[in-house]
């Protein structure tokens, strides 16, 4: 069961990361789709997570504002944690009320 969590949070990482990087590209501007792309796979995440939900949101969403403060010294990059956080824990809720 252990490397089960490994792999999640492995790939929940390597999303964050993919999502940092296209958020970072000079020729993109668009918060509200990288938004819904943060809340849609921390949601896909937290369902198929079963502990320790923050550390999926944090692996997911933490990556964004480690770019946009290192690049741009811009502390607002710290809002993605919300939709990261939010959808971690909705998949996990989900997961849970389809479960009884």
């Amino acid at each position: 069961m252990k490397w089960k969590s490994s792999i999640l949070l492995s790939l929940a990482t390597l999303a964050g990361l993919a999502i940092a990087w296209i958020d970072a590209q000079p020729n993109w501007d668009d918060t509200g789709i990288t938004v819904l792309i943060v809340l849609s796979v921390a949601a896909l995440f937290g369902f198929f997570t079963s502990k320790k939900i923050w550390i999926t949101a944090l692996a997911v969403s933490i990556w964004i504002p480690i770019a946009s403060i290192s690049m741009t010294h811009n502390f607002g990059g710290l809002l993605a944690l919300i939709p990261g956080f939010v959808g971690a824990y909705f998949g996990y809720f989900i997961k849970m009320a389809t479960k009884g």
